[in-house]
């Protein structure tokens, strides 16, 4: 079967709105070239519509016109790469979905290990930070959420103590497993971070385990100053939090 043919069937298997791009189509890189002539073919035809480099969509068609995808799907090439995920959204976009502010980002921030990926296209506009670990789809939200407790004094319009309130509440409904991937990936965070969850844990009563091996990664001579009152964290001072 021909390229060409077999890239229209694979398409048309795919949901309207839905971005994809070369991997998704399962194409070796010798067969790029070829694609990119057949993919400009169908766009010519109105079966597909470019979003950026590389990346598409089937235009989904309603009684009020033509519908472009949302921001989940335009975000979700950005955020994989081969298949895998290699970034995720942080910064107050995140801390808004997660409860600690009402404000929203007009550029959002994107994570990754070993890529910055920076975004200015239309709607989408987005800077690079580096994550502390590399990101999978296993540990991309707990990475953000340590990502809160690292910006814990710099979230808009959320106090130190509402942010632990609700950070809290959070980790309350984490299961073993979670709250195992929390300590783990926190020991890679800096110091405020380990402590403030491990106080955290503490003040919830948590016996989880490794819970000791985070408190050791601290140095007991250095003072973290995080202006937190007694009253809504009574474990601070184990943790040499001020």
């Amino acid at each position: 079967m021909a390229l060409a043919t077999e890239i229209r069937k694979r398409i048309k298997t795919l949901s309207e709105g839905k971005t994809f791009g070369y991997d998704d189509l399962c194409l070796a890189k010798k067969d790029y070239a070829t694609a990119a002539k057949a993919l400009e073919r169908l766009q010519k035809e109105g079966l597909i519509k470019k979003v950026s480099k590389g990346v598409f969509y089937k235009p989904e068609q309603t009684i009020f016109g033509e519908l472009k995808p949302d921001y989940n799907e335009l975000l979700r090439p950005y955020l994989f790469e081969n298949g895998k995920r290699i970034a995720y959204e942080t910064g107050t976009s995140l801390y808004n979905r997660l409860g600690l502010t009402t404000q929203m980002a007009f550029r959002i921030k994107i994570a990754s290990r070993g890529k910055r990926i920076n975004i200015n296209r239309e709607n989408l506009k987005a800077d690079a930070v580096k994550s502390y670990a590399e990101v999978t789809d296993s540990n991309y939200e707990t990475l953000g959420l340590l990502d809160a407790f690292k910006d814990i004094k710099k979230i808009p319009d959320c106090s130190t103590e509402q942010a632990i309130r609700r950070l809290s509440a959070i980790i309350k409904e984490l299961n073993n497993k979670q709250t195992a991937s929390l300590l783990k990936y926190a020991l890679v965070y800096p110091p405020r971070v380990r402590a403030l969850v491990g106080a955290v844990l503490e003040n919830m009563g948590s016996k989880v385990q490794g819970i000791e091996k985070l408190k050791e990664s601290l140095n007991p001579l250095t003072t973290i100053k995080l202006g937190v009152k007694e009253s809504e964290l009574p474990t601070k001072s184990n943790w040499y939090i001020e």
